[in-house]
């Protein structure tokens, strides 16, 4: 049985949700603002939060970067706004999934099943990958570089651990912007460079000079050991 923490104000569509989750299987609990809904993400340690954006006390994207500052949880944003730069903003900001308004409980319960396999069926299997001075452990979502810590963003984490599990493979902004944004190829793209910035920039290199991580023009990047022969 999952846990589920509901981040909805509007008791129309809160209470509903609460009825079909439960009847899912789901053991769910509710709050109608953000700072209850980051108190009780915080006290009960739920298996996932469903969050809405338009909260009475503090805006959901808010809130979702007060999440990430410091849990891991996974988190589906559940909203009416259907612009695709909040999408992407959000999907950045550490959400795992994006639902628009309306949507069906079963729909919801789909992709809280997903996600819930994605965090923890695939890192409880998950290997620590070693490349060069690299080393990534995906249980404890800890990255260190010749043996110092790395301090990383939940996206540069997915990032770097995507790119780590194919090494000397060149993988394109498609396959990047579907497996770890979890967003079709389209006009997001940008997002996969500016991340790839942050993430060379926080590995010591930058595009101009890399160690670790090669962009191929035209086609996507390569992560390598430094030293290893192309």
């Amino acid at each position: 049985m999952a846990r589920l923490l509901l981040i909805e104000d509007d008791l129309t569509i809160r209470t509903p949700l609460l009825r079909a989750l439960r009847e899912r299987g789901h053991a769910v609990a509710a709050a109608s603002t953000a700072l209850d809904g980051l108190r009780d993400a915080l006290d009960d340690r739920p298996d996932l939060v469903v969050l809405d954006l338009g909260l009475p006390d503090l805006d959901g994207g808010e809130l979702l970067r007060m999440l990430r500052a410091v849990s891991s949880v996974p988190v589906i944003v559940a909203t009416a706004r259907d612009d695709e730069a909040e999408i992407v903003r959000m999907l950045d900001a550490g959400a795992d999934d994006y639902l628009v308004k309306p949507f069906t409980a079963a729909q919801l319960d789909a992709r809280a099943r997903a996600v819930l396999r994605r965090s923890a069926g695939d890192s409880a299997t998950d290997p620590v990958l070693v490349v060069g001075g690299l080393r990534i452990d995906p249980r404890a979502r800890q990255v260190t570089l010749d043996g110092a810590p790395v301090e990383l963003t939940p996206r540069e984490f997915d990032l770097l651990h995507h790119l780590a599990g194919r090494p000397g493979q060149v993988v394109t902004k498609r396959e990047l912007l579907t497996e770890v944004w979890r967003v079709p190829y389209g006009g997001a793209d940008k997002t996969v460079d500016v991340h790839l910035s942050w993430l060379r920039r926080k590995l010591g290199e930058s595009a101009q000079d890399p160690r670790y991580l090669h962009t191929v023009r035209g086609v996507g990047v390569r992560l390598d050991a430094p030293g290893s022969a192309r």
